[in-house]
């Protein structure tokens, strides 16, 4: 199992911040780092600095040479696909082949009122996700591409550069299972879920392999991870400081005492405990068939954490395999 690390952007990353979080992960040995994709605070701090994300990943395409790394996700009614296929490419090119492109429906109405996106309802939402995937797979082909579609369109289009990864990796978010995983069926080489639950992972992957098989796709084709928050530490006073952190970054946390809080957490499928516990949840997530897990870094000033899972989790983590 590979482990990666995920920063919820929007929750004031800064160029410093970022900068040290790349420096760490990728010298720490961690296999890939993520960036969500969001305009301004979920926690209802609108003061919080909010790092425009394919920004912040060429950065990271620059001054990384190790590192898998892309969007956790891109929601599709940001961006027309013609511009994201464009900016994934050159972000690939720059990297020498490292960018991961993750795509997703979108949900938050309220990012896309202020900044006068439209919202559509879910099912046309997720008609434009798949339009755009066709759209931004057609580009990374050779020569022009015409589509005429309901939402998005191509007229003798021609991309360059093209991505150096062909085809450029896709990774769809979510677990949907009548649209999502069918998108994943057809067009993904890597499907995350945003819940470390091995009992779901395992629901859903019999649902995804359902739709490989009418796709005609081996299921094993399809990299499978998990987004899993966390909270780790290797004492119950270590724990307890790193959950008042995380209460001040995720105010929105229940008013509970710190180890019914723990619990809590548990439950909605956080990785939580000292090192020895975490591991027994990601062999459960292993067996489950996940083969990579991106660590949801709440915390950005917590880099001591990233030390830790490196001495004490990484080793185990990566002699784990899959299924």
């Amino acid at each position: 199992m590979q482990l990666g690390v995920m920063i919820e952007g929007q929750e004031g990353l800064t160029w410093e911040r970022w900068r040290g979080i790349m420096r760490r992960t990728e010298d720490l040995g961690f296999d890939s780092l993520w960036r969500s994709d969001h305009f301004f605070s979920l926690m209802g701090r609108p003061e919080r600095d909010a790092l425009e994300t394919f920004t912040s990943l060429t950065l990271t395409a620059a001054e990384t040479s190790r590192l898998r790394f892309g969007p956790l996700v891109a929601p599709m009614t940001f961006r027309h696909p013609s511009l994201l296929a464009r900016m994934a490419a050159a972000i690939d090119q720059l990297s020498g082949g490292r960018f991961v492109l993750g795509v997703g429906a979108g949900w938050n109405v309220p990012e896309h009122q202020a900044f006068g996106l439209p919202f559509p309802r879910l099912r046309q939402r997720m008609d434009m996700l798949e339009e755009g995937i066709r759209l931004i797979r057609a580009l990374e082909q050779p020569g022009k591409s015409t589509i005429s579609g309901r939402y998005f369109s191509l007229d003798a289009a021609e991309m360059h550069p093209k991505p150096v990864q062909q085809p450029l990796p896709l990774l769809i978010g979510g677990s949907g299972e009548r649209r999502t995983l069918r998108l994943v069926a057809e067009h993904a080489q890597e499907w995350n879920m945003p819940r470390a639950s091995a009992a779901l992972l395992t629901e859903k992957s019999a649902v995804l392999e359902q739709h490989c098989e009418r796709a005609g796709r081996d299921p094993t084709s399809i990299r499978r991870s998990v987004m899993a928050a966390f909270v780790i530490g290797a004492s119950e006073r270590e724990l307890s400081a790193r959950l008042t952190r995380i209460r001040a970054v995720l105010p929105a946390l229940p008013a509970e005492a710190d180890g019914t809080l723990l619990a809590t957490l548990r439950e909605r499928g956080w990785l939580v405990g000292r090192p020895a516990e975490v591991i027994d949840q990601l062999g459960d997530l292993a067996r489950a068939g996940a083969a990579g897990v991106m660590l949801q870094h709440h915390d950005q000033t917590d880099l001591e954490v990233l030390d830790l899972i490196a001495r004490e989790v990484l080793p185990a983590a990566s002699s784990m395999t899959s299924g």
